[in-house]
């Protein structure tokens, strides 16, 4: 927050200079608006799963589909019955709860242009989601889809408390996890089935590509895929030993083979 504080108000005084209101920026911290937040935990599938046994049942497809569907907690919390097709396995993220300093909510527009998008789920979570909303969802088209009780929008502090989120993610082996961390562990398994950079960002939600790109980056795994399947193209035996026999031969010289290639 402070490196984010710092690179406001120096755009902001860069302006002031630009405009000649000021001489000089007098924001000149060397790296004050870099970032070095920790990384954060990444849950492997078996962990998420798991995680979503341990909290009520009430919850538990509202952490699959923020996993699986890498969403914001305001995303997640202000889908609507009819932003959820479960035909198509598809859920439509068309807006986002925000809580004021207040407490007061508020529901709008995305983080992003780009966050208005529909996300695919994996098929073994839309009967758990159909279930959740055949018991805890209000009839219309309107309620909402993860509501709290009584059918107002979800609290992160209700949830946290009433999931007893604390002691659900130590029992997995993630003490501290946080709720965001389910929409990054998401992104990171998006990102290891070798999704194209692009589809990332359209899952994610995301205009910039830069988040995308390090989620690519972390993932080398999928890389390691590719090199396996270029592999697998290839005869087993064949290729071994004509490698093998062209190191023996040693280095070809321009012009070897040329009469028997005649």
């Amino acid at each position: 927050m402070i490196a984010k504080s710092y690179r406001l108000i120096r755009a902001m005084l860069m302006t002031a200079v630009d405009d000649s209101v000021l001489a000089r920026n007098p924001c000149r911290i060397k790296a004050g608006g870099a970032e070095s937040a920790p990384e954060r935990p990444v849950l492997i599938v078996e962990q998420v799963i798991e995680l979503s046994i341990r909290v009520p049942v009430r919850f538990r497809a509202l952490v699959l589909v923020a996993a699986f569907g890498s969403l914001r907690w305001g995303e997640v919390v202000a889908l609507r019955q009819r932003d959820v097709e479960l035909s198509a396995r598809v859920v439509h993220v068309r807006s986002a709860i925000v809580e004021l300093s207040s407490g007061k909510l508020l529901r709008g527009e995305p983080k992003s242009w780009a966050g208005v998008r529909s996300v695919a789920l994996p098929g073994f979570i839309v009967e758990q989601l159909r279930e959740h909303l055949a018991a805890f969802a209000d009839p219309g088209l309107d309620a909402l889809a993860f509501p709290g009780i009584g059918g107002q929008p979800l609290r992160r502090s209700n949830f946290n408390r009433q999931a007893d989120w604390s002691s659900a993610v130590a029992a997995v082996g993630a003490p501290g996890l946080h709720f965001h961390d389910l929409r990054h562990t998401g992104n990171t398994l998006a990102a290891e089935t070798g999704a194209s950079l692009r589809d990332l960002m359209a899952r994610m939600g995301h205009d910039s590509m830069q988040a995308a790109l390090i989620y690519q980056h972390r993932t080398r795994g999928a890389d390691q895929k590719i090199a396996d399947g270029l592999a697998a193209l290839l005869p087993p035996d064949g290729v071994a030993r004509g490698l093998h026999d062209g190191l023996d031969a040693g280095p070809v010289r321009p012009g070897d083979g040329e009469a028997e290639a005649v």
